[in-house]
C-alpha cells in the first residue's frame, strides 16, 4: 500500500508540476526509519570499538591515564608517601582517594581503559587477518584494458626476423610470435623477482598478472599482534609479579620467604606460595674509594659485595653482586641498590641484662655517610629504652658539632640521645624502624642536659643515668640494601618488543606494487606492454619499471622501448 502511495503522489506531481511535498503543503511525507534494537545497538557498539580510530584514541588515553601515577604517590610503591600526602592534604586528598589517584594502575578506570585497548586492537586484527589470508589466495587483479594509464608504463616491439634468433636463447626466448610463450616467459622472471604471478593465455591477446608486498601487510599485523602481545604481558607481570626490599648485614642470610621482607609489594593474582626458595648470605662487602684526584678525593668508586646463594637440593654457589649487574636466581632478578654501616651495639637494662644485642644499620644521610642511627630495646626493664643519633665513619668537629670527615671507617664513631618510657610497639600499631617518636618519651641523654649526650667510641661501654642501663659499641659491621624484583612478563615484552619492530621495519619498506604483462599481434609484429602501479607511495617505482623492462629484454633482446605517453 505504501508503494502504492508513493507511485499516486508521483503521477499526480507529474501531472501538475509540483513536488510531493509541495502537494502536502511543504511537508514531506514520514518515512518510517526501523528501529535498532538491542542486538543492532550492540552491533554498533562493536563496530565502533574494533576501529582503528578507536585504538588509537584508546591508546592515547590510556598514555593520558598513566600521568597521574607519576604526579601522586602510589600505595604498591610508597605507602608512607601517600600516608604522609593524605596528613598534609585532608581534604584534597580524601577526593583524590575516591578517585583512586593513589592506584592509579590497579583502578577500575585505568584497568577498563586498558581492557577496552585490548579488546579493540584484537577486534582490529581478527577482520584484518581474515581479509589479508583471502588477499594473498586471490588471483592478482585483471589486466586493464589500457596500459598507459599506469603511473610507470612502456613497450616492446619483436619482429619475426628477431623472434627467430632470439629463438636460440635456451630458457627464456618465445618463438615465432607465440603468445602464449611470451607471457610465460615473462610471468616466470616476475615470479623470480618476487612477483606472484598468473598467465593469462589468448589467441589475440594475451598477458600476465602480477603484484608483490604482502609481506608489508603481514609486517602490519605482526606489529600489532605484537602490540596485543606487549599489553597482555605488561598485565600478566603487573599480576604475578612481585618486589621487596631487604636491608642485609655481613653475616646474616636472606631466605626468600615473605617474612623474610622488609617492605613487599605484589600484584592481584600473587600468592606466598609462588615465591620460589633460594637464600642469599653477604659473606662480605668492600669499597673502593678514590684516593688519586683531588676533586673527588675520598669518594666511592666500586662497590663489590660477596654473596653466597643456594637453591633447594643444589649446592651452594660463591657469586659477586656489583651495581648494574644483578644476579638471577630464582626466576627473580636481585638488584645493590645501596649500602652503608651497621655498629654493633649490646644494651643492657637496668637489672643488667642484656636487652639488645646486634648491628643498627644506619641510614646515609651525605656523601661522607653521617648515618642516621635509631635503636629501639622494648625488652628493657624497669622501663623501655630509645636510642637516636648519629654514626660517623670518620668522627671529626666543626664549630662543636661533630661530623664526619671521610666515608671510609678510619675513625667511627657514635654520638647518640638517650630515652625511656613507653615506645609504643605494645600496641600493635607498626613503625618506622627508622624514626623514634619521643613525645611520650623522657630523655636520659642529650646536650640540653646536664648528662650530655652519649659519644661512643668502638669497644667503650658507657653507663646510663639514673641506673636505666648501659650501652657499648662493640664493632662495625657493612649492610646492603637489595632489591628482588620479579616479572614474568620480562621475558615475553623483549621478544614482542622485537617483533613489533620487525614488523614496523617490514611495513614500513616494504612496496606493495602491481604489474601487467600484455602481449598482442600487429601484423608480422610482436608487441609487449607493460604498467606498474603502487598502493600507496612508492618513489621507487621507476627504478622497478626499468627493472621489469631489462627483464622483457631478455625475452626479446632485439625489442625498442617506446617513449611513455
Amino acid at each position: 500500500m505504501a508503494q502504492d502511495n508513493i507511485r499516486e503522489e508521483r503521477a499526480e506531481s507529474a501531472q501538475t508540476g509540483r513536488s510531493p511535498a509541495s502537494a502536502t503543503g511543504g511537508k514531506r511525507p514520514d518515512v518510517a526509519v526501523p528501529a535498532l534494537g538491542f542486538v543492532g545497538m550492540l552491533r554498533w557498539a562493536w563496530t565502533q570499538l574494533t576501529t582503528m580510530r578507536t585504538a588509537l584514541f584508546l591508546l592515547l588515553l590510556l598514555a593520558v591515564a598513566a600521568v597521574p601515577g607519576s604526579l601522586f604517590p602510589q600505595r604498591d610503591a610508597n605507602e608512607a608517601a601517600v600516608t604522609a600526602y593524605l596528613e598534609n592534604n585532608p581534604t584534597a586528598g580524601e577526593w583524590l582517594d575516591r578517585f583512586q589517584m593513589f592506584d592509579v594502575y590497579s583502578s577500575v578506570w585505568f584497568s577498563a581503559i586498558y581492557l577496552l585497548l585490548f579488546i579493540s586492537l584484537i577486534g582490529c586484527i581478527l577482520p584484518r587477518t581474515k581479509k589479508h589470508w583471502r588477499a594473498m589466495r586471490t588471483p592478482p587483479p585483471r589486466t586493464p584494458a589500457r596500459l598507459s594509464r599506469m603511473p610507470e608504463h612502456g613497450s616492446l616491439v619483436w619482429s619475426p626476423g628477431e623472434a627467430e634468433s632470439a629463438a636460440h636463447d635456451a630458457d627464456a626466448a618465445p618463438s615465432s610470435l607465440n603468445l602464449t610463450a611470451a607471457v610465460q616467459a615473462a610471468a616466470a622472471a616476475l615470479k623470480k623477482r618476487g612477483y606472484r604471478v598468473e598467465a593469462r593465455p589468448g589467441e589475440a591477446e594475451a598477458s600476465v598478472g602480477a603484484e608483490r608486498g604482502y609481506w608489508r601487510e603481514v609486517g602490519n599485523l605482526v606489529f600489532h599482534v605484537s602490540l596485543v602481545g606487549i599489553l597482555g604481558s605488561v598485565a600478566v607481570g603487573g599480576a604475578f609479579g612481585y618486589n621487596g626490599q631487604r636491608i642485609l648485614v655481613e653475616g646474616e642470610s636472606f631466605v626468600n620467604t615473605l617474612v623474610s621482607y622488609d617492605s613487599f609489594s605484589s600484584g592481584t593474582a600473587f600468592t606466598p606460595d609462588s615465591l620460589e626458595p633460594f637464600s642469599i648470605y653477604l659473606d662480605n662487602f668492600e669499597v673502593t674509594y678514590d684516593r688519586d684526584t683531588t676533586s673527588s678525593f675520598g669518594q666511592q668508586i666500586d662497590f663489590d659485595a660477596s654473596v653466597t646463594t643456594q637453591l633447594p637440593g643444589e649446592d651452594p654457589v660463591q657469586q659477586t653482586l656489583k651495581v648494574n649487574e644483578p644476579l638471577r636466581i630464582g626466576g627473580a632478578s636481585v638488584y645493590l641498590v645501596g649500602n652503608g654501616y651497621a655498629p654493633v651495639i649490646t644494651v643492657r637494662d637496668g637489672n643488667g641484662d642484656v636487652a639488645f644485642s646486634g648491628p643498627v644499620p644506619s641510614v646515609p644521610q651525605d656523601a661522607v655517610f653521617t648515618s642516621l642511627t635509631v635503636l629501639k630495646v622494648p625488652d628493657a626493664q624497669p622501663d623501655q629504652l630509645g636510642f637516636v643519633g648519629l654514626f660517623l665513619p670518620t668522627a671529626g668537629e666543626a664549630n662543636g658539632v661533630g661530623i664526619s670527615l671521610d666515608p671510609s671507617p678510619a675513625l667511627p664513631q657514635l654520638q647518640l640521645n638517650s630515652y625511656y618510657g613507653d615506645l609504643g610497639l605494645d600496641g600493635g600499631t607498626p613503625q618506622n624502624v627508622y624514626v623514634l617518636d619521643t613525645e611520650d618519651l623522657t630523655e636520659l641523654n642529650s646536650r640540653n642536659l646536664d648528662a650530655g649526650g652519649l659519644v661512643i667510641n668502638p669497644g667503650e661501654r658507657i653507663q646510663l643515668p639514673e641506673g636505666k642501663g648501659s650501652i657499648s659499641f662493640d664493632g662495625l659491621e657493612r649492610f646492603v640494601g637489595l632489591d628482588i624484583h620479579h616479572d614474568p612478563a620480562k621475558a615475553p615484552v623483549l621478544i614482542f618488543a622485537i617483533l613489533a619492530l620487525g614488523g614496523l621495519a617490514v611495513s614500513l619498506f616494504t612496496p606493495r606494487r602491481r604489474v601487467w604483462v600484455k602481449a598482442r599481434r600487429d601484423d608480422d609484429r610482436l608487441i609487449m606492454e607493460y604498467g606498474l602501479l603502487a598502493r600507496g607511495e612508492d618513489p621507487r617505482l621507476a627504478e622497478e619499471a626499468q627493472h621489469v623492462h631489462r627483464l622483457l629484454e631478455q625475452i626479446a633482446p632485439h625489442g625498442t622501448r617506446k617513449d611513455q605517453e
